[in-house]
């Protein structure tokens, strides 16, 4: 982040890679979607975020949170992007970040349809240690690298529980 503000900084392929790997998680339950549903709807409020906020395992959903201030225009970037996370294994904003250090755009060569898939930050893997990404965790409402950072943040409290 700035010295200045709370505005994340653009994070490497290499640091966004890091970060999928220290948030891999011993396991996921029911419970444990709760807690970290429940954390991000706390950061949202205590921001004043008007985020929503979308947890599945497969493609069951364990929990949905719109915050005041959300739209249904949230929800359906919260398809595109969790979309990207199912088809890549990895985070909405990694994925748009390789392409972009290719000096292309997810849009220009995925091959995939943008209009059901976006490759901007906030949607990111659950990945359990032996299973491998098992579901996805996704914010929208706020600019991509703070709905991304949002994320991060609540599954780094998870992971330290």
């Amino acid at each position: 982040m700035n010295a200045r503000d709370t505005t994340p900084t653009a994070p490497t392929v290499a640091e966004l890679e890091e970060q999928e790997r220290r948030l891999t998680l011993p396991r996921f339950t029911y419970e444990d979607a709760w807690t970290l549903g429940t954390r991000l709807v706390e950061l949202a409020r205590e921001r004043g975020a008007p985020v929503a906020i979308d947890i599945r395992r497969g493609h069951q959903q364990l929990f949905h949170a719109a915050l005041d201030g959300s739209t249904p225009e949230n929800d359906a970037w919260i398809d595109r992007k969790r979309r990207v996370v199912e088809h890549y294994g990895h985070s909405s904003l990694l994925i748009g970040t390789r392409f972009r250090a290719k000096g292309t755009t997810f849009e220009e060569s995925s091959r995939l349809d943008p209009t059901t898939h976006a490759a901007h930050g906030g949607a990111f893997p659950i990945r359990v240690e032996g299973a491998g990404v098992i579901g996805t965790v996704v914010v929208s409402g706020l600019p991509q690298l703070e709905d991304h950072a949002m994320v991060v943040e609540a599954l780094q409290g998870l992971l330290n529980t």
